[in-house]
């Protein structure tokens, strides 16, 4: 009996282990996805300021 109950706990404790490296797996992922998505945004906020500028700047001339 003794000797099965070591196996059980194994087979629990490699679970464990397998589910919180599951876990910490999608927290990292969905961190750099994050990550990604904000540094995207910062880009092309960037972009559409220097574009705005850049039309005042040709509006200005224009008229």
């Amino acid at each position: 009996m003794s000797t099965s109950t070591p196996t059980t706990r194994s087979g629990f404790s490699s679970l464990g282990k397998r589910a919180l490296a599951v876990v910490v797996l999608l927290v990292a992922a969905w961190l750099l996805l994050k990550v990604i998505v904000g540094f995207v945004t910062a880009i092309a906020a960037t972009v559409a300021v220097v574009v705005a500028v850049i039309a005042v700047i040709w509006a200005i001339r224009v008229l």
